[in-house]
C-alpha cells in the first residue's frame, strides 16, 4: 500500500464511526482553542496596558514615597514625600518642566439630593500641563487658590454630568464630606488611564485638601501620595530620573537606602511586559494540559479500535500486508484525528479572540506563531500517542488474530 491508499482507508474508517471520531477530536479541539485564545487574550491585554501607559506620555516620571521593599511589606504608604519636595524638583531640576503633586482621598460628594463616592485629588495648577488635561468649561484653580486654600473644585467630565446633568455646573455649590466647595471648572473627558479615572474625580487645591480634608500628617509639611514630573523631552527622561533621585537624597539626608522610588514609563512598560508575559505563559501551559488529555483520549480510542479490528488486521497480514503497512495506517488515523481537531480548535480559538476583542477594550491579537505551534503540537500529539496502538496492531500475529476474531 502507498501513502495515498493508507490515507484514504484511514479516512473511510474514521467516517464509518463519525460520533466516536468527533468525540475523540473534542479534547484536541478544546486544547487548541484554549491555547490560542489564552495567548491571544494575553497579548491583547499586554497591548492594552502598554497603550494606557503610553497615553501618559513618554516623558512622564512617577516619584513614589518609600522604596520597593517598604512598598512590598507595608500596608500603609510611608509619608516620605512632601509638597516642598515637589517645589524643589520643579525649581532645581533643569530637565524637568513641570511637577504635579497628588494627595488622594475618597469622599462623598453631594449636590442637593444627589451624592456619590469619588476620588478627591489635591493637586496644583501644573496638573493640567503635566498630565495633559484641558478644561472644558470654566477655569482651573490658580496659585492664588493654592496660597489661600480656597474651597474651589474642578470636576471630571463624568462626575459633572452625574451630579448636574444638563445644568451648568460652574458657580454651583456642592459638599465634599462636610465642607462646602464652589465649582469653578470641568475637565474634558479623557477616559481612564492605568486604573486612574480622572473623568470621575474631583480636583481641589492641595493646600485645601491638607487643611480641610486630610490634615498635615507629616512633621515636614503636606505628605503626598506621589509626584508626577514631566521631563523636557523623551531623551531627557534618564537624566531627569538621575537628577531627581540625587536631589531627594540630599533633601532627605539619605546615606543608605532611598526612602522614595522614581519610575519612568519605560520601567513601567518593562514591568508590565514581564508580568503579562508570565501570566500568558502560565495560562497557555494550563490550557496545554487539555492537549495532553486529548492525546490520551486518542490513544484510548485507538487501542479500542485495534481490539475491534483484530480480524481485519489478521486478514490484511494474511494476504501480504507488512507490519509497516499496519503501523502506518493506524498512525495516519491518529494524526488525522488530531490534525482535524487542531484545525477546528484553531477556528474556535480565533473566533473567541475576535469575540473578546469586539466585546471588551482588549485588542484582538492573533499570533501566527501560536497558531502554527498549536496545530503542530496537536499533530505531534496524534503521532506520539498513536504510536503505541499502531505498534500493537502491527505486532499482531495473523493466525492468532484470525483465530481470536
Amino acid at each position: 500500500m502507498n501513502i495515498v491508499e493508507s490515507v484514504q482507508m484511514a479516512g473511510k474508517t474514521l467516517l464509518s464511526n463519525k460520533l466516536r471520531s468527533a468525540l475523540t477530536m473534542l479534547g484536541i479541539v478544546i486544547g487548541n482553542a484554549s491555547v490560542i485564545a489564552m495567548i491571544g487574550i494575553g497579548e491583547g491585554g499586554q497591548k492594552f496596558v502598554n497603550k494606557q501607559l503610553e497615553s501618559l506620555g513618554p516623558n512622564v516620571l512617577f516619584i513614589l514615597p518609600g522604596n520597593q521593599e517598604t512598598q512590598r511589606i507595608s500596608f500603609e504608604v510611608p509619608k516620605t514625600l512632601v509638597l516642598q519636595d515637589a517645589e524643589a524638583i520643579a525649581s532645581q531640576v533643569p530637565t524637568v518642566v513641570g511637577v504635579a503633586p497628588e494627595l488622594n482621598r475618597r469622599q462623598v460628594v453631594t449636590y442637593r439630593n444627589r451624592n456619590t463616592d469619588v476620588n478627591i485629588i489635591g493637586t496644583t495648577p501644573s496638573f493640567l500641563s503635566v498630565r495633559d488635561f484641558e478644561t472644558d468649561k470654566g477655569r482651573f484653580f490658580s496659585e492664588v487658590d493654592i496660597k489661600r486654600s480656597n474651597q474651589v473644585v474642578v470636576l471630571g467630565g463624568d462626575l459633572a454630568e452625574k451630579l448636574f446633568g444638563s445644568t451648568n455646573a460652574i458657580g454651583q455649590q456642592l459638599r465634599v464630606g462636610n465642607t462646602s466647595f464652589q465649582v469653578i471648572g470641568t475637565l474634558t473627558s479623557k477616559g481612564s488611564s492605568v486604573g486612574a479615572d480622572y473623568d470621575d474625580a474631583a480636583l481641589i487645591p492641595i493646600t485645601t485638601s491638607a487643611n480641610r480634608l486630610v490634615g498635615k500628617n507629616s512633621p515636614y509639611g503636606i505628605a503626598l501620595d506621589y509626584l508626577v514630573a514631566a521631563a523636557r523631552d523623551s531623551e531627557s527622561v534618564d537624566a531627569a530620573e538621575f537628577q531627581i533621585a540625587n536631589l531627594l537624597r540630599l533633601r532627605h539626608k539619605i546615606n543608605g537606602e532611598d526612602d522614595f522610588t522614581v519610575r519612568s514609563q519605560k520601567d513601567a512598560l518593562q514591568t508590565v511586559g514581564q508580568i503579562t508575559s508570565a501570566l500568558t505563559i502560565m495560562l497557555a501551559a494550563i490550557a496545554g494540559i487539555s492537549l495532553f488529555v486529548g492525546g490520551i483520549g486518542i490513544m484510548n480510542i485507538m487501542l479500542v479500535s485495534v481490539t475491534e479490528r483484530t480480524q481485519e488486521i489478521g486478514l490484511r497480514k494474511a494476504i501480504g500486508a507488512t507490519e509497516q503497512d499496519i503501523l502506518l495506517q493506524f498512525i495516519i488515523e491518529a494524526v488525522i484525528v488530531s490534525a482535524v481537531g487542531g484545525l477546528v480548535g484553531t477556528a474556535v480559538g480565533v473566533s473567541g479572540i475576535l469575540l473578546v476583542g469586539a466585546l471588551t477594550p482588549l485588542e484582538a491579537s492573533l499570533s501566527p506563531v501560536a497558531i502554527a505551534m498549536a496545530v503542530g503540537v496537536s499533530g505531534g500529539i496524534g503521532l506520539f500517542f498513536g504510536v503505541v496502538p499502531a505498534r500493537r496492531a502491527a505486532k499482531l500475529d495473523p493466525i492468532v488474530a484470525l483465530r481470536s476474531a
